[in-house]
């Protein structure tokens, strides 16, 4: 049987993450899965997590009066879900959903701050990997804006 620990050490999020801060955040984490159609956050909502996505697939949305949900990106195996525990007020910016059976790793925003303000060596670590994540999606947008703009 693999451990919590040998689990997120495969995650492409936490590949050579220090042993020693490993430790540490393996107590911000739990297992679970969401059916599909399950709801996972819902923008406005306190952002008290992340996700790492281990297999399934999340549809991350915005919702518009007059159109409805507006899919933005959908994630699967190896992403990560969520940023917004990171900073004040600690809201949702998104909605998220499980469109196929999806198994993650909850990690508790309030323990994972709580670790960070203790070693801030952790924090940082942490930004910086966060950091990647946000260029990517940045990226991701980016190209987005251009195929819907393109030659109108």
């Amino acid at each position: 049987m693999e451990t919590i620990q040998a689990i997120l050490t495969a995650h492409p999020f936490f590949t050579d993450f220090p042993a020693r801060y490993l430790e540490l955040v393996v107590g911000c984490a739990s297992n679970l899965r969401f059916e599909a159609g399950k709801l996972i956050f819902r923008e406005g909502e306190e952002a008290d997590k992340f996700y790492l996505i281990r297999e399934g697939r999340v549809a991350l949305y915005i919702t518009s009066e007059r159109r409805g949900p507006l899919n933005i990106l959908t994630l699967g195996e190896g992403d990560i879900l969520g940023w917004s525990w990171l900073f004040p007020p600690y809201r949702w910016k998104f909605s998220a959903r499980a469109l196929a059976p999806t198994r993650a790793f909850a990690m508790d925003g309030h323990c994972l701050r709580e670790k960070a303000e203790q070693d801030h060596d952790l924090g940082y670590l942490l930004l910086k990997r966060f950091s990647r994540v946000f260029e990517s999606r940045l990226e991701t947008m980016r190209l987005q804006l251009v195929n819907v703009y393109r030659d109108k």
